[in-house]
């Protein structure tokens, strides 16, 4: 697999890789890494490094249990003691190639909401414009459950949506995607290319983390393969256990890549990676099948609506088997959707004594997912 044709690269280092069975850094490894990135760096890409990390050096500093996970307060304090560390060891390793590292801290918030969204989206274009390597992490000093992406899986994704990357790189502790666990007993079978993430490969994905260091797993990981896709970028899992894992990637082309699709424009990509939403529309079959179609969701394809947005709100668009099919931007708030369902729109006005918007959700602020 070659990289000298993406200009902009996003790389993910999970914490197992980092960080070894003792808690401390792994740093030979982390050597060869950094030595792989230089090289993408001197022939002229744009690197930005997801590392985790913070949680489990902070949680030895700390003498914390269960490397800093036993409670949200150990992990928040865990994460204020270990990032310091975190951030020093990547400043420190790519300083020795002349590189200047920036460091980014980003909550799920940052990502979901347009206008933070588009000051991290500018953040990133001027470090990458001025040379320097972006390392970003989530805030996990501040992070709650309600607030967070989880894992860095999902943030590495989104992260390459707001840098409008050329591809991502998930470095793991397995060489890519399995057809079943690859230490089970049954003979298994590297997936080298995924034309789409469906129903078929969500299937073989195992949500555990290996490690037990980091919060992530193959369910997260073809989450984030999703989220990629949908920006029109492809993704990459690639094994991170051996010395130089760029290179040996370039080399053997061993690891799962999951190709990209056509790719929506800036808003549908925000828009379709989001992880939150602040309602939901059921629509009936024949709704269903116009937005595969291209179409925008009219009130008389509505079955139910949830209470609590309002216009402008991102929402979810199920259809009759609750499966999400779209996600959006409200023409309607909530209360006036309920008025509305199942009506054709020669009745709109009468209903809500004003003249009714053409769609409950319009196509242009729409996309499938």
């Amino acid at each position: 697999m070659s990289l000298q044709d993406k200009k902009k690269i996003v790389i993910k280092v999970g914490s197992s890789l980092l960080i070894g069975a003792d808690g401390t850094e792994r740093r030979d490894w982390l050597e060869t890494l950094v030595s792989d990135i230089a090289k993408r760096h001197q022939d002229g890409a744009s690197v930005i490094i997801v590392s985790s990390g913070s949680i489990a050096l902070g949680a030895r500093k700390l003498g914390l249990e269960k490397g800093g996970r036993a409670s949200l307060a150990d992990a928040q304090a865990a994460a204020s003691v270990g990032q310091i560390a975190l951030s020093s060891l990547w400043s420190e390793l790519l300083a020795k190639h002349e590189i200047t590292a920036a460091q980014m801290l980003l909550t799920l918030d940052d990502m979901e909401d347009r206008k933070r969204y588009l000051n991290a989206t500018a953040t990133l274009d001027r470090l990458v414009d001025k040379h320097a390597v972006p390392v970003i992490n989530e805030n996990d000093s501040v992070a709650t459950d309600e607030i967070r992406f989880g894992d860095n899986d999902r943030l590495a994704a989104r992260v390459a949506q707001a840098a409008c990357a050329d591809h991502v790189l998930l470095l793991s502790d397995i060489d890519g995607l399995y057809d079943r666990r690859p230490d089970s007993d049954d003979k298994d079978l590297l997936i080298g290319t995924v034309e789409q993430v469906d129903e078929s490969i969500l299937a073989m994905a195992d949500g555990s983390s290996s490690s037990g260091l980091g919060s992530g797993g193959m369910t997260s990981k073809l989450e984030a393969a999703q989220i990629a896709n949908m920006a029109g970028i492809p993704l990459s899992i690639i094994s991170g256990r051996e010395d130089h894992p760029l290179r040996r990637y370039e080399n053997s082309g061993k690891g799962t890549l999951f190709k990209a699709s056509g790719g929506a424009n800036a808003r549908k990509s925000w828009l379709g990676g989001r992880l939150t939403s602040a309602g939901t529309i059921m629509v009936d079959s024949g709704a269903a099948t116009a937005l595969q179609d291209g179409g925008s969701l009219l009130a008389a394809g509505i079955i139910s609506v949830t209470d609590g947005f309002a216009r402008s709100d991102v929402i979810d668009i199920t259809g009759p088997d609750g499966q999400l099919i779209a996600r959006g931007l409200a023409e309607y708030d909530a209360l006036d959707c309920a008025k509305i369902i199942g009506r054709r729109s020669s009745e709109l006005e009468a209903l809500l004594g004003y003249a009714p918007r053409s769609a409950v959700v319009h196509r242009n602020q729409m996309v499938l997912v």
